[in-house]
């Protein structure tokens, strides 16, 4: 939980300033929908990087244990986020400064990539009998505790630099250093995180199937002649849960605070403090909800768990012509489609780390559930926000709620031809 913690804090101050400080720094002036696409394609690449980590990553975790990639992936997570706090801006190095915010973006990808799985693996294969949902609900926290701890300090940094989003030009001292200090703490955080994986030790599980000579020379390989159908499931199952996150945390705070105008002609005018402090409401909600999941699928069993949640979030997409309707929403309004949106997003996170690992072998387990976990963030959250900035500008917010939907139904395939999997042995895999 705490390297997670330390990983996705990382990755979602990125999130953040992709919104708030990029496309005025980073980007050439003049043009400010195509700076904000423009932020939100590097923010894309981390997750056409992600299954590269996962490979790269789960192949030592795979072959040389959990342990020693899990502290790899932190330290690749780690300094790509503190050179973003030392880049160069547009104004400083020209096309440069995009090249290497890009170049960052894609490490702390790879980083991602190999972190997830092992994380995972770490707690489902030490879990007790009857509790692995419960156990691998754990590292899960670190998703909605790293989003709090990104967005609190960027709230604390802007408040006590008096910086307004609407109003202060990109002289003001927090878009000249003041963005830069997340970033730049993220090394503190990784040193204890480093301090707390050097004294991990290897899981039972994998070191059974050591001992039984059960490693294979390349798991992807093996994975791809072997678990092809697991793989098609897992990628499918996570789809929804991607592209949920990154419409109710990632595009909606552009629409919410005006960056971008709904077909409509009419557009929101939250403040960015205000939305952010929504935010950290609302997340409450869902590391709160992650735990209930973790208790709900090992009572109920994973697949009736996720089908039920996977219903609710298309009807929650089908509703943003409504919900999200910018001629009647008001800031109450807002918080509340924040709310459920992130309740479902716990509902749905939370059981992943038991079921991807589940779909697989101990002697490819890592590379499998890692290729799953991270081809879906392609497929749902890579091109999310962008491809969301385009339908509310061209054909208006419903639209958004309905790509939600048709995602949210490709979910509801794969967990309708998933076998159950709350009662697999790990070691017997």
């Amino acid at each position: 939980m705490v390297g997670t913690t330390i990983e996705f804090f990382d990755f979602y101050i990125y999130a953040t300033a992709a919104v708030l400080v990029f496309p005025t720094l980073f980007f050439p002036k003049g043009n400010d929908a195509a700076a904000l696409l423009a932020s939100f394609a590097t923010f894309g690449l981390a997750f056409a990087a992600r299954p590269l980590g996962s490979i790269l990553f789960g192949h030592f975790g795979d072959r040389v244990g959990r342990k020693a990639t899990l502290v790899g992936s932190l330290l690749t997570m780690g300094i790509a986020t503190f050179l973003i706090g030392l880049l160069p801006t547009y104004d400083q190095a020209g096309y440069l400064a995009p090249a290497l915010l890009a170049l960052m973006r894609f490490a702390q990808g790879l980083g991602l990539g190999g972190e997830w799985s092992g994380a995972a693996l770490l707690a489902t294969e030490t879990a007790e009998k009857g509790k692995r949902a419960w156990a691998a609900m754990w590292p899960q926290l670190g998703a909605p505790f790293g989003f709090f701890l990104a967005n609190g300090v960027f709230l604390v940094i802007m408040q006590v630099m008096d910086f307004d989003s609407k109003t202060s030009a990109s002289n003001h001292a927090f878009m000249t250093w003041g963005w830069r200090i997340p970033f730049l703490l993220s090394a503190v955080m990784v040193l204890v995180g480093l301090y707390v994986r050097l004294k991990l030790t290897e899981t039972p599980v994998f070191a059974k199937a050591v001992e039984e000579g059960k490693k294979v020379k390349a798991p992807i390989g093996e994975v791809l002649r072997t678990a092809w159908r697991p793989l098609i499931i897992g990628t499918f199952v996570m789809v929804a849960t991607y592209t949920l996150f990154y419409l109710v945390t990632t595009w909606i705070v552009s629409y919410g605070t005006g960056k971008v105008t709904d077909k409509s002609g009419v557009k929101l005018s939250v403040s960015y403090i205000d939305f952010l402090e929504m935010q950290l409401i609302a997340v409450l909600f869902f590391a709160v909800f992650v735990a209930v999941s973790g208790r709900l699928a090992d009572r109920f069993g994973r697949r009736l768990v996720l089908i039920i949640v996977t219903l609710a979030i298309i009807v929650y997409g089908l509703s943003f012509k409504w919900i999200l309707d910018p001629a009647h929403t008001t800031q109450g309004t807002m918080l509340a489609v924040l709310i459920v949106g992130l309740t479902l997003m716990g509902l749905t996170f939370g059981p992943m780390s038991a079921v991807l690992p589940e779909l697989f072998a101990t002697n490819v387990r890592y590379t499998g559930s890692g290729v799953s976990y991270n081809f879906a963030s392609i497929i749902g959250a890579a091109i999310a926000p962008f491809i969301a900035t385009w339908l509310v500008k061209d054909y208006g917010v419903e639209w958004v709620g309905v790509y939600l939907a048709i995602a949210g139904l490709s979910t509801l395939v794969a967990l309708v031809v998933m076998r159950e999997t709350r009662d697999v042995e790990l070691d017997k895999v």
